[in-house]
């Protein structure tokens, strides 16, 4: 099973993620946003599979620090065009190639489940 974690590196959930997998074994590629970008088929794909509402993080500051128009009528079209422009509005870490299916966010008991 070939695994690729996708995130920044510098975000604490994804550290909490990374020291996780590591602790338990899993071996994984690691896909740094921030370095290498978001690909917008791979976005379109993960869309698919779950829905633009779980990638995009509106919690985030990035998020929060767009202006109102930006906010204001998303679609996935244009969820997908802000996650692009803004990698740090995908919420981390993307997980595909787990057993369970792609993995959005860390969760402890959710990654035990998705990696015995």
């Amino acid at each position: 099973m070939s695994i690729t974690v996708y995130g920044i590196k510098s975000c604490d959930t994804m550290k909490k993620a990374r020291a996780w997998l590591d602790a338990h074994g899993v071996a994984y590629a690691f896909h740094d946003y921030k370095a290498d970008g978001a690909d917008k088929k791979v976005l379109e794909r993960w869309v698919q599979q779950v829905g633009w509402e779980v990638l995009l993080n509106r919690a985030g500051t990035t998020y929060r620090k767009l202006p109102e128009a930006d906010k204001q009528g998303l679609t996935e079209k244009k969820a997908i065009a802000l996650m692009i422009a803004h990698p740090s509005m995908i919420k981390r870490p993307v997980v595909e190639g787990a057993r369970s299916g792609l993995l959005v966010g860390f969760k402890p008991d959710i990654f035990e489940k998705a990696f015995r």
